[in-house]
């Protein structure tokens, strides 16, 4: 729900609604795997940089449905959100403020599991990272229609995952960019059917009550 249907549901204050959302939402964003193995697939995508609900804006806002004027990985109007997934349906996704093999490596390299097979399209910074980390690289060449090799190394999973998170997301008519990275664990945690049940939920809960 938006946050005014949600405070109309429960009977809330907007306000109360907002500090309760963001309170409950700092356990699923940090809750990102801690290994991924194997298969794994790799892609960026971007969402609008947005400044919603802040008093003192750095820039002029757009009205409402208006595009940002470019799409591309350098540019200010857009928040670019990496997500890298197992076959094993393990899920990181974070925000980048420059998509490079340091920064890849700073985030990721923990996690992935040397010798997994990373498959990723064909950006210059998966190839260094791969090199880095000793990962077997599959580049699918998109532009040129390649988009699976060998019959099992792909990105599909990855890109619907990122057509479900822009649909999901679009229900809350816009998300702060600061905000961002708490609706990306949100959709992270629930996605994961495993989470969907009182006993994990409740375990969540326990993290928010003081000690």
């Amino acid at each position: 729900m938006s946050l005014r249907e949600a405070a109309s549901h429960c009977d809330l204050d907007l306000k109360t609604s907002f500090n309760w959302r963001h309170r409950f939402l700092k356990i699923p964003t940090t809750m990102q795997p801690s290994v991924l193995e194997g298969i794994i697939e790799a892609d960026e995508t971007f969402y609008p940089y947005s400044e919603k609900g802040s008093r003192s804006l750095t820039r002029e806002p757009r009205k409402r449905g208006m595009k940002a004027k470019k799409r591309g990985r350098s540019d200010d109007d857009w928040v670019k959100i990496v997500t890298v997934k197992d076959r094993a349906h393990h899920t990181y996704d974070n925000t980048f403020e420059h998509v490079t093999s340091d920064a890849l490596t700073k985030e990721l390299e923990s996690r992935v599991q040397k010798d997994s097979v990373l498959c990723t399209d064909g950006f210059k910074a998966y190839i260094a990272f791969s090199k880095k980390n000793d990962l077997v690289h599959k580049r699918l060449n998109i532009s040129a229609g390649i988009r699976v090799i060998e019959n099992v190394f792909h990105i599909q999973h990855v890109n619907a995952y990122h057509s479900q998170l822009k649909s999901w997301l679009a229900k809350f008519h816009g998300v702060a960019t600061k905000y961002l990275t708490h609706y990306l664990g949100w959709f992270r945690f629930m996605e994961n059917k495993e989470n969907c049940n009182e006993n994990s939920l409740f375990k969540v809960q326990q993290q928010l009550v003081p000690t």
